[in-house]
């Protein structure tokens, strides 16, 4: 009993001093940007759920690893999936922007075990231009136009159809520390019969606490237009996948959810999104983690 006691002494001794050295640095923090006036842009984050569709109107060049765990509603197929990817970005101007945000390795493992596989995925690439740069006003708009090509393959539901387009705008209201990003665009397919047409929607609220802790909430949400002529599923592939479902119209899910940045240094953000389905029937989504390494060049 004496020795647990002393153990339980020490843990707590210690949980007071890690606690009370994370406010330290956060106060440290927050007293060493208050000395120097601030940029409104350079307190805001990217979006880190719904990587490939939920586009920063930030116009900035960066190198951005991305690992996801996603795990599949058992009313579909259940089990999970893994994805390992690569997003770039490059500043042509202060205003337009290349972008290339979706391509890696995926690792399927559905309950099925027919349908368990590894393989590349499709190669997404585009470019998008700030419309609206408000600084006085902390706010920026920013249309893009993307084009998907049919490059991965077909055995993890990739390489489909002739390829998609994805129409979208996003923007970001600024308030002091606390900021509103949100972003709505189209997904339209060069065969209609391959692949299905989608709307996919997003709204991140964030506050910058201080460098290290920038803590958001998230909603992501995509509803199918039209049908395709592929598996007569009543859902969707949510973002990753497209199967062209012929029995999916007007099918809507919807993931919410929470994470944090970290501002490492000027020029590299740690990010980090937990995200639940709230929608039914659930499609794919059961549930997901995405981490990502931001390095700005």
């Amino acid at each position: 009993m004496k020795k647990t006691s002393i153990v339980q002494r020490v843990l707590n001794s210690c949980m007071t001093v890690a606690s009370a050295a994370l406010v330290s640095n956060c106060s440290s923090a927050l007293a060493a940007e208050a000395e120097a006036p601030v940029d409104w842009k350079s307190q805001a984050i990217s979006p880190v759920a719904n990587p490939l569709f939920f586009e920063s109107p930030l116009i900035q060049s960066e190198a951005r690893p991305i690992f996801v765990y996603h795990s599949i509603s058992d009313d579909f197929i259940g089990g999970f999936a893994r994805v390992y990817a690569l997003q770039l970005r490059y500043a042509v101007t202060e205003r337009l922007a290349i972008i290339a945000t979706k391509d890696g390795f995926i690792q399927l493992r559905p309950q099925v075990a027919g349908l368990r596989a590894d393989g590349w995925a499709d190669i997404s690439a585009g470019l998008k231009y700030a419309l609206i740069d408000d600084q006085e006003n902390q706010f920026i708009l920013t249309p893009g136009l993307k084009y998907e090509l049919p490059t991965g393959n077909t055995r993890v539901f990739q390489g489909n159809g002739d390829g998609e387009f994805d129409v979208f705008v996003s923007a970001m209201k600024g308030w002091d520390k606390f900021h509103a990003t949100t972003s709505i665009g189209g997904r339209i397919p060069v065969n209609f019969d391959e692949e299905t047409s989608s709307l996919h929607y997003s709204l991140q609220l964030d506050y910058y606490l201080c460098r290290w802790f920038i803590p958001f909430a998230v909603a992501n949400g995509h509803t199918v237009l039209s049908e395709g002529e592929g598996p007569a599923f009543e859902v969707e592939g949510f973002d990753l996948i497209n199967f062209g479902s012929s029995n999916a119209g007007r099918f809507t899910e919807v993931a919410v959810g929470t994470g944090f940045r970290s501002r490492l240094c000027k020029w590299a953000d740690f990010g980090f999104a937990y995200e639940k389905g709230v929608t039914r029937p659930k499609g794919i989504f059961e549930d997901r983690f995405t981490a990502d390494f931001v390095v700005r060049f």
